[in-house]
């Protein structure tokens, strides 16, 4: 799948957010597709060291502390994104788990045949 397909899926996955989590503002459409281009930027840079940096408590959490991790990564997507605000931890954690779910079905959805 090529990089503006997931770019794409990002930013549907974060219009869902915004939608079905209240407490996630985003002011328009392009500001939607920047952040989905900063949120895949930040998860793709920030998100593996914070991993290594937080795999005990991962393991001792039996993995919920990926959560926590993900709503940290949207709140820094917000945090860097003008137009983008999160209202809170709860709503964080919320829209971080929609966006997970909504871009792995896209991904399957669109998937090409034969892919993994």
């Amino acid at each position: 799948m090529g990089f503006w397909a997931r770019i794409l899926i990002n930013a549907f996955a974060l219009w869902a957010a915004t939608q079905l989590v209240p407490g996630i503002h985003v002011a328009g459409f392009f500001t939607l597709l920047f952040a989905a281009l900063i949120l895949g930027i930040v998860n793709a840079i920030v998100k593996p060291p914070a991993f290594i940096l937080s795999l005990p408590l991962t393991v001792l959490s039996f993995g919920l502390f990926l959560l926590v991790l993900n709503a940290a990564m949207l709140g820094l997507t917000a945090l860097l994104m003008p137009g983008l605000s999160i209202d809170g931890f709860g709503p964080a954690v919320l829209g971080a788990s929609v966006i997970s779910i909504v871009s792995w079905a896209a991904r399957k959805a669109f998937a090409p045949p034969g892919a993994a």
